[in-house]
């Protein structure tokens, strides 16, 4: 069992950043996957971006590449999404998920961290 906090969120206004840590607990194998997802009042969860534990491999979403980062640090167990030149859209809750392997879905969730930006 995995479980999974949020932390980082706030306001900022835009053109700033925010960086949001996702801690886990549990053990995560080197075959787990952990995505950023977000969802804006009235819209559905979208995905942000996620990175493979094994090789560190990235992938974004076309609305903020260029803009957002995500590592992991494998010794803390920890995930991050550094967001850079932040616009109002990007106001929304951000989750954090980890997938037990990649292209299977995601297994564990966590409650989320708001993130809003003042235009």
């Amino acid at each position: 069992q995995v479980q999974l906090v949020e932390s980082g969120g706030g306001l900022v206004q835009a053109g700033g950043s925010l960086r949001l840590s996702c801690a886990a607990s549990g053990r995560i194998l080197s075959s787990y996957v952990m995505g950023w997802f977000r969802q804006a009042p009235g819209k559905g969860r979208e995905f942000v971006a996620h990175i493979r534990w094994r090789d560190v491999t990235t992938y974004y979403a076309d609305s903020v590449k260029g803009r957002f980062t995500i590592s992991r640090d494998n010794a803390k167990n920890t995930v991050y999404l550094q967001m850079n030149s932040l616009k109002p859209e990007d106001t929304a809750v951000y989750y954090c998920a980890a997938a037990r392997s990649f292209g299977n879905g995601y297994d564990y969730w966590g409650r989320g961290t708001q993130v809003t930006v003042s235009s």
